[in-house]
């Protein structure tokens, strides 16, 4: 069957980087964060979040170098293919071909040829030789790889609540810009509903909710490894604690820079922290989709005040 991919995929700000890096902990597990900006901002550094998971700059770590090494391509060329073939919009007509209703674009077939040596080079030189973690989230990319024979693909779709997003994009961080509700919440519709095509074609799909892995870290954390194909016990508690070593994630949410102790823990500050007008018109933009994911379309209760977020460190965010 060939190497083992668990993609993941979604919107943005659902917990994924710590998910990955949580499932990273396991033997012959490797995280390799967003792969999809391996190109453009670990080798071009045309982008933001050009750091390795490790501390290093990409092109400094020994993983990526004898990953790198595999594979013979112009980073620029990667970067054509993803634009042109491998954007949300692209997600109907790479499921097609992935089920062989259509004939491959130009362009495709090698695009899938690089990730496919990507991978295996990971497995072979990034410890992923049970288990690779790719949190890029472009539906196309996991439509596209749904068509190959020699990867075990099995997709991931975490969802989160897209006031919680809402309230997350209010303020620009250092590798994110910030957006408006209405378009958070375009981005969030879009997104999930293209990852719903996904899971429908694909053979192997699992939908997890954001709220329910803070909730219940061990239980939910297992349900994947399950999925995934692993019968290792969880790498976390009872209590949501897991403790991080080093990895070696392309991009991502900053905290995949995390060493030492974190705490899965449950975040409904929007309920109390996102102005009335903010709420009202992402819940209007995303409400096709809140009953299929079980979300209130009114806020029916007030966030426990000093609830904390995901993921934190102990004593603190």
């Amino acid at each position: 069957m060939g190497v083992r991919v668990l993609y993941l995929t979604g919107w943005l700000r659902t917990g994924s980087t710590l998910l990955g890096n949580v499932l990273g902990e396991l033997p012959q597990v490797a995280h390799v964060g967003e792969l999809h900006y391996l190109w453009r901002n670990g080798v071009l550094r045309t982008g933001t979040n050009s750091l390795c998971g490790c501390g290093k700059d990409l092109l400094d770590c020994s993983v990526w170098a004898e990953v790198l090494g595999e594979v013979s391509v112009t980073a620029r060329q990667v970067v054509a293919w993803q634009r042109d073939l491998l954007r949300t919009r692209h997600t109907h007509a790479r499921l097609a071909e992935a089920r062989g209703h259509a004939a491959p674009a130009p362009g495709v077939e090698a695009a899938l040829e690089l990730m496919v040596a990507l991978y295996r080079a990971v497995a072979a030189h990034g410890g992923g030789g049970r288990l690779i973690v790719d949190g890029s989230k472009f539906p196309a990319e996991a439509a596209a790889l749904l068509g190959r024979r020699d990867l075990d693909v099995r997709v991931l779709h975490v969802v989160r609540d897209p006031r919680a997003t809402a309230l997350s994009y209010r303020r620009a961080k250092a590798y994110i810009e910030s957006r408006g509700p209405a378009e958070s919440s375009g981005y969030w519709l879009a997104f999930n509903l293209s990852s719903d095509l996904v899971g429908a074609a694909a053979e192997r799909y699992l939908r997890i909710r954001h709220e329910d892995l803070a909730a219940r870290p061990r239980d939910v954390i297992a349900e994947v490894m399950r999925f995934a194909g692993l019968d290792d016990d969880p790498p976390v508690n009872r209590e949501g604690t897991a403790r991080l070593g080093v990895n070696h994630t392309v991009t991502g949410n900053p905290d995949r820079l995390t060493r030492g102790t974190v705490t899965i823990r449950p975040d409904e500050r929007w309920r109390t922290e996102l102005p009335i007008r903010a709420t009202v018109v992402a819940t209007a933009v995303a409400a096709p989709l809140l009953r299929r994911y079980g979300y209130p379309l009114i806020n029916l209760r007030r966030a426990r005040p000093g609830a904390a977020g995901v993921p934190t460190r102990d004593g603190g965010e």
